[in-house]
C-alpha cells in the first residue's frame, strides 16, 4: 500500500468559515476508520455529527482493508501516512486490533491490560493505542440487564473485541466466563490474561458449548459473525431458552440473525448500538479533548441504523 493510493481522503474547512471555531480549539479534526468490510460503518456520520454540534470541522473516512489490499503487514505505512497526513487519529477493528499494537509508541493502562487497541490518536509525533471498547460494551449493558452478572455467563469470541468484553464482564463481577473462540489458542492467551487480572477461578476456556449454556445466564456474541459481510448465528437455536439473555456487539444490522432467533426463543437481549455509541463517545473526547453529548450520541446511532 503507498501512502499516495489513500492521499485524496479528507477535507479541510473553507478559509471563509474560520471564524466559527472557538479560540483555543483545533480547526479540524481528520479522523478515519481502519477495518475490514466497513463500507457500511455508521461511525464516520455519527462523529461528523457530534463535531458539528461542539463548533468543530470533523471529518472522518473509512479505510477498507478489502478495498485497498490491506494486510497486517501494511499498517506502519497506514501509520506513516496518517501521521504525515495531519490526522488527529483513527478507530480500528477486526482484524487489526491486536496486530496494530507493535507498532504504536505507547499504550494506555486499559489497552495494555487488554492487548487490544482500538482507538489510536495522533498527537505530538506519537500514535497512542487506546481501547473505549470494554467501556463502551460494559455501560449499555449494565443499562439494560442491571441485575444480571450474578451466575456463569458465556463469551464467543477471543479477538481484540472479546478482550474488551471480558474485561468488562469480569470487572461487573461476574463469577465465571467461559470463553469459546474457533482458534483455541486466542481463546488461551485471552484466559490467561483474564486470569491473571481477576483470578484463575473466574474465567476458562470453552469446549463444549451445550454444556456451558446449560448453567449459564446468559450469553455475549464477540465475534464478527452477524455483520452483513460475516452473515450466519452463532448459537444453535436449540441452545436458546427463555431463561437466557443475549448480548451483542454487532449493531449494522441492528437486528442480526442472533438476536432474531433468541427473541423468537424469548431471551431478553441487548443489541450492539449501546456500545457502538458508547466507544465513539469516549473516543471522540481522545482525538479531540472536547467532552460531547452523550445522549445525543447514543440518539444519533439508533437513529441512523434504525
Amino acid at each position: 500500500m503507498s501512502h499516495s493510493s489513500v492521499s485524496s481522503i479528507g477535507v479541510t474547512p473553507d478559509e471563509a468559515d474560520m471564524s466559527r471555531w472557538a479560540v483555543g480549539r483545533p480547526i479540524s479534526h481528520r479522523l478515519f476508520l481502519l477495518g475490514q468490510g466497513i463500507k457500511a460503518s455508521r461511525t464516520p456520520g455519527l462523529h461528523e455529527a457530534e463535531g458539528a454540534a461542539q463548533g468543530l470541522w470533523v471529518s472522518y473516512d473509512i479505510l477498507d482493508a478489502l478495498d485497498w489490499g490491506i494486510t497486517a503487514a501494511d499498517l506502519p505505512s497506514v501509520l506513516a501516512w496518517a501521521m504525515q497526513s495531519g490526522f488527529s487519529g483513527f478507530n480500528v477493528t477486526h482484524p487489526f486490533k491486536q496486530s496494530i499494537i507493535p507498532h504504536l509508541d505507547g499504550l494506555s493502562d486499559r489497552a495494555t491490560a487488554l492487548g487490544a487497541v482500538n482507538t489510536v490518536v495522533l498527537r505530538d509525533g506519537r500514535a497512542v493505542g487506546h481501547n473505549t471498547d470494554w467501556c463502551g460494551y460494559q455501560a449499555p449493558f449494565l443499562d439494560a440487564l442491571p441485575e444480571a452478572g450474578k451466575r456463569p455467563i458465556v463469551q464467543l469470541g477471543a479477538g481484540g473485541a472479546g478482550a474488551a468484553v471480558a474485561y468488562a464482564t469480569l470487572d461487573l463481577g461476574a463469577p465465571k466466563l467461559t470463553i469459546f473462540d474457533l482458534e483455541v489458542d486466542r481463546a488461551v492467551e485471552l484466559v490467561v490474561r483474564m486470569a491473571n487480572l481477576f483470578g484463575a477461578d473466574r474465567v476458562e476456556v470453552g469446549h463444549d458449548l451445550a454444556a456451558a449454556l446449560s448453567s449459564a445466564e446468559g450469553v455475549i456474541n464477540a465475534t464478527p459473525i452477524g455483520m452483513a459481510t460475516h452473515p450466519g448465528c452463532p448459537v444453535p437455536d436449540q441452545l436458546l431458552r427463555p431463561d437466557l439473555w443475549v448480548s451483542e456487539i454487532v449493531y449494522f444490522p441492528l437486528a442480526t440473525e442472533l438476536l432474531v432467533r433468541a427473541r423468537k426463543a424469548g431471551c431478553r437481549t441487548v443489541d450492539g448500538a449501546g456500545m457502538a455509541a458508547e466507544q465513539a463517545y469516549r473516543a471522540f473526547e481522545l482525538f479531540t479533548g472536547v467532552t460531547p453529548d452523550r445522549a445525543r450520541m447514543h440518539a444519533r446511532v439508533r437513529e441512523v441504523i434504525s
